[in-house]
């Protein structure tokens, strides 16, 4: 339950307030943010069943590699093979469970077609240790089938990244059919595997010399062999590496990086920093995930400092919110000491995500409708409140000050358990 709020009760003609009669009206949960809620646990829960199929597979296959119990059924070779290829499953099932924490559809078709491999390697390796990798890989897949409509992202790639994938692509599949088509001057190869295997070597330049070229054209295609690999494992270092370098800036800069930007989910977006911003970022502390979008560097310096999630950004600019993940966030709330600033945060808040929830608080009173007219659900003048306790308390209202405490402690009114109290 939610804080209750309180309405003081007018003379019905029009006249100055009552002596102290108010209504307490309790809040209940949306019904649409238990569904997501709901919606958002199942779906951790598919990744969460997914992360384990992928170490158990790891597991099981590393131990029946080390420690293999041949069975009556299937050939030892093909058991073996089930353990190698089991491992390297478990690894892309990883990469897979990566991909759904970040709702991406091409991760959860992934992780659909790797589920019954996983299931059919742990029946092949004939081992008792890979009994929980079956079940548990044929219980996982009807989960993550029933969770299709969460991953609905597009798997977005930068140019750096298509790039080292079709740069490595295409040098080892140059690598791989110039080698069989000149293995004549290449002993030792003999099939498309050997050629991969020294294309491979070759190129990442570890080089064991087990097989070396010896003809002159052999050699000659050989050294393009390690330039382009050279250049291709370059490019990928840097893809992969660029990541972890742009971490380092962003927190240098008190920006968040584009990880943990994605990582959100149903949080709360604080569009703009002012004085009444405070004790709302110290409302939701740290039982909330939120993300406070601000414009001046040295603000957003300054709470990235206190460990707050920031965006140093335009909070009333489009990009800025679509960075904050508006799409996926719960609601936004729009209230620093301008109202002018406010209403442009709300109002583009409100043309990205029409069903989105906003609440705004309005310095001055005859900006309340305003802010509603630009899309606020909520708009709560701070000060009118204040002033109307102040006025009550005057009177002679002694119930003005359990009331602020209600408000500003999150305080439940003492009633008689039907949620209303006059």
């Amino acid at each position: 339950m939610y804080p209750a709020t309180t309405s003081p009760v007018r003379r019905d003609d029009g006249g100055s307030l009552d002596p102290p009669r108010y209504v307490y009206t309790a809040c209940a949960p949306r019904p649409d943010m238990a569904r997501t809620n709901r919606r958002l646990l199942s779906a951790h829960a598919a990744v969460l069943l997914t992360s384990l199929v992928a170490v158990l597979s790891v597991v099981t296959g590393v131990v029946n590699i080390l420690s293999p119990q041949f069975g009556p059924f299937v050939p030892g070779p093909i058991q073996q093979v089930a353990g190698f290829t089991g491992t390297l499953t478990g690894f892309l099932m990883v990469v897979s469970a990566l991909g759904m924490r970040r709702g991406l559809r091409a991760a959860w078709w992934s992780t659909v077609v790797l589920l019954p491999v996983t299931a059919a390697q742990g029946l092949v390796q004939v081992s008792v240790y890979s009994v929980p990798l079956v079940v548990l890989s044929l219980l996982s897949l009807p989960v993550v089938l029933s969770m299709r409509a969460r991953f609905d992202r597009g798997l977005s790639l930068s140019t750096s990244q298509i790039t080292a994938a079709v740069a490595l692509a295409g040098v080892l599949a140059y690598g791989t059919v110039g080698t069989y088509a000149l293995r004549d001057g290449f002993p030792g190869v003999s099939s498309l595997l050997d050629a991969f295997y020294y294309t491979l070597v070759t190129a990442s330049t570890v080089g064991y010399g087990d097989i070396t070229p010896k003809t002159e054209m052999a050699t000659l295609f050989s050294l393009s062999v390690l330039v382009l690999g050279v250049a291709g494992f370059g490019i990928a270092l840097s893809t992969l590496l660029g990541p972890a370098i742009e971490a380092r800036f962003a927190s240098a800069l008190g920006r968040m990086t584009q990880s943990q930007l994605e990582s959100l989910e149903h949080h709360v977006i604080v569009a703009g920093y002012g004085e009444l911003t405070e004790s709302i970022l110290e409302e939701l502390g740290a039982d909330h995930e939120f993300v406070v979008v601000v414009k001046e560097p040295t603000t957003a310096s300054a709470l990235r400092e206190r460990g707050f999630n920031v965006l140093t950004e335009d909070p009333s600019d489009a990009a800025s919110l679509e960075h904050a993940g508006i799409d996926r966030a719960g609601s936004v709330v729009a209230a620093t000491n301008d109202d002018g600033q406010d209403a442009l945060a709300i109002l583009t808040a409100r043309q990205l995500q029409p069903d989105i929830r906003i609440v705004a608080a309005a310095t001055e009173r005859e900006n309340e409708e305003k802010l509603r007219a630009a899309g606020a659900d909520t708009v709560i003048s701070p000060a009118v409140i204040g002033g109307r306790l102040l006025v009550q308390s005057a009177l002679g209202d002694e119930h003005a000050e359990e009331t602020a405490k209600q408000v500003t402690e999150g305080e439940e009114p003492n009633g008689n358990g039907n949620g209303n109290e006059t």
